[in-house]
């Protein structure tokens, strides 16, 4: 990491720590009493981490490994060949893609009922993922 500019650090570490808030509230939704609600509320938040997280690994590989990767699955395969994921992470990685863009069609029942069925476990990948990349030490 010390081989990293002053931008560049500076806006992986916002990324970072933007990542971090969102799985952080992620998380927290599954306190409340399940709802249709929650379920909504948490379909958000899953929304909203996904897209954080593969923001953040997407300037990781680009600023870190001077890997240029444009879409969540690029960037999952990326991760996989850098051996930041196992294989069966990235196939978790690549639904977790496909159920983020199903997202829009929640107003069906049954796919925001997949969506939310799965977000326990994708919120527990996504924070696997972000400790592996541990960058605290550089906040």
């Amino acid at each position: 990491m010390e081989k990293i500019g002053g931008a560049d650090k500076e806006r992986l570490l916002l990324k970072y720590a933007d990542c971090r808030k969102a799985l952080k509230t992620f998380k927290e939704i599954f306190r409340e009493t399940p709802s249709t609600i929650v379920r909504d509320a948490a379909i958000q938040r899953f929304e909203y981490t996904f897209e954080a997280l593969w923001k953040f690994f997407k300037e990781y590989l680009k600023i870190k490994e001077g890997i240029l990767a444009n879409t969540p699955k690029a960037v999952f395969r990326e991760l996989l060949a850098l051996g930041l994921l196992s294989p069966s992470e990235t196939e978790q990685c690549l639904e977790m893609t496909d159920r983020r863009n199903d997202t829009s069609h929640t107003y069906k029942e049954e796919v925001a009922n997949l969506i939310y069925g799965k977000a326990v476990e994708y919120q527990a990948l996504m924070a696997t993922l972000l400790q592996r990349c541990n960058m605290d030490p550089f906040l």
